[in-house]
């Protein structure tokens, strides 16, 4: 049986902290965008979001708050954690600079969930989304506390990476395990850390612009990352009393992640041509069962 790995939390904290600091370097005014009324939502999520306006969001490793800000342009309330301290100062300056109430909060995942069910809160809606899941180190944990922070009749929604896109190498060799195949998920460690593939993503989609903000970021924290399958993912909520009421798999991601993707008409990424298409991205909205 799993538990939380708090001490390679810590670790990402550290490895966070100091990478957030370079992806938002790259962002330009986000404070006018958002009091400009942008939104960071893709249609994926907002489909499977449905219509949250005057409903109470948490958004778990909500990172440094746009997404999150992005729930609140929608009409929710929401509340925004994540467990780097780099991250959830920023989302707090980026929510008083634009004007778009959030709050935020800094915590290990699994801590706020804890606390949360025992001061008694609870939501209607659970989030999370985009490289969410594979710094999670113990999934059963993770999904009884969702349950927990859930009113009865709510759900949860993720949006993600496909665990099978995660499998390849940077020249789409692969490479990685799928899944530990035993409910322990395969621990993967980088001595290099977390990256900047905010930078990776903007010189892959713009190969000719000059990249604005920090360059060349190396991270000295290592960090570390648990590959979990679908099988793992669905189990987990299952388990926790949860009913899978949807599931997706897409072609394509919103994100160029992995060098070699290219965009497609739609603005997509997608396999280069000589890779069969594979799920680059999934979706699962669970509910909590009302009686």
């Amino acid at each position: 049986m799993t538990t939380p790995q708090r001490d390679l939390h810590e670790g990402n904290r550290q490895s966070w902290n100091v990478a957030t600091e370079a992806h938002n370097s790259h962002k330009g005014d986000q404070a006018a965008f958002y009091r400009d009324g942008g939104n960071k939502l893709y249609a994926e999520e907002r489909e499977l979001l449905g219509d949250i306006a005057g409903k109470r969001v948490v958004h778990l490793q909500c990172n440094s708050g746009q997404d999150t800000l992005s729930l609140v342009q929608l009409g929710a309330v929401a509340v925004g954690v994540d467990i780097s301290d780099t991250a959830i100062e920023f989302a707090q300056q980026l929510s008083r600079d634009s004007g778009v109430p959030a709050d935020f909060v800094r915590a290990d995942v699994y801590d706020w969930l804890e606390e949360t069910e025992a001061d008694g809160e609870t939501f209607d809606i659970v989030f999370c989304s985009y490289g969410a899941i594979i710094w999670l180190s113990d999934l059963k944990t993770w999904a009884k506390g969702i349950s927990s922070v859930l009113k009865p009749g709510g759900k949860l929604v993720v949006v993600d990476f496909h665990p099978m896109s995660l499998c390849f190498d940077d020249d789409w060799t692969l490479k990685f395990p799928y899944s530990g195949f035993d409910g322990s998920g395969s621990l993967w460690v980088w001595e290099d850390g977390v990256g900047d593939y905010v930078a990776t993503e903007l010189q892959q989609a713009s190969p000719d612009s000059e990249l604005p903000g920090t360059q060349k970021f190396e991270n000295p924290h290592p960090s570390y990352e648990f590959n979990w399958g679908i099988a793992d993912i669905l189990k987990a909520l299952l388990g926790a009393g949860l009913v899978i009421d949807r599931f997706e798999e897409y072609p394509y991601s919103n994100s160029g992640h992995i060098p070699g993707m290219l965009q497609d008409e739609r603005g997509k990424w997608v396999t280069p041509p000589e890779i069969p298409a594979i799920p680059l991205m999934y979706g699962i909205t669970a509910v909590k069962p009302s009686d």
